[in-house]
């Protein structure tokens, strides 16, 4: 291989790990590569969100499913609430109480601006990066109970993913259906 090869390769390199978040880095395994599984859906969200105008926070797709603005603060309160399964509790200012299901309603209905909606997931998101760094290893055969099931701390954080997948799917599906490409799906500048 060409020194000038072996130089780009190496430029390369350094570029993308320095793009993986440090914690991401610092985890191994499952919960490291759930972390940057989270880290990826969480700037595809936040990045969509902005995309969408402020006045299609209301739109929905029919009567009797959520709007734009309550799927996304539906998942901001499942970002605070999942975590709660395994021992981390909400942030306080949020007002969600594991026990009292009323309180996750009550945050996802709450009609504010979409900056502030936008503010809202970007948060959670922290709060769950850190509540799945914070997860030991040593727990992951850990047995919790979600809404009446028992199952493993590791079932817990994929379930966690698997729900933010499934609902960056129907943010793409919400945008599409308003003329709104994703970001990532746009053909680069010049192509």
């Amino acid at each position: 291989m060409h020194t000038r090869t072996r130089s780009l390769l190496a430029v390369v390199a350094a570029m993308l790990l320095s793009s993986v978040p440090s914690g991401a880095q610092e985890r191994a395994g499952l919960m490291g590569d759930l972390i940057r599984d989270v880290d990826d859906v969480h700037r595809k969200l936040v990045a969509l969100a902005r995309e969408i105008p402020a006045d299609k926070q209301g739109w929905r797709p029919s009567q009797g499913t959520r709007s734009v603005g309550e799927v996304l603060l539906h998942l901001a309160s499942d970002n605070y609430l999942l975590p709660a399964f395994v021992g981390v509790k909400p942030d306080p200012a949020t007002g969600i109480d594991p026990a009292d299901f009323s309180t996750l309603t009550k945050y996802e209905r709450r009609q504010i601006p979409r900056d502030s909606i936008i503010a809202e997931l970007d948060r959670s998101f922290t709060h769950l990066r850190n509540a799945m760094l914070g997860v030991p290893d040593s727990r992951m055969d850990e047995t919790v109970a979600l809404f009446g099931q028992e199952m493993s701390v590791r079932r817990v954080m994929v379930l966690t993913t698997g729900h933010l997948h499934e609902h960056l799917g129907q943010m793409i599906a919400y945008a599409r259906s308003n003329d709104i490409v994703p970001p990532w799906s746009r053909p680069a500048a010049g192509n």
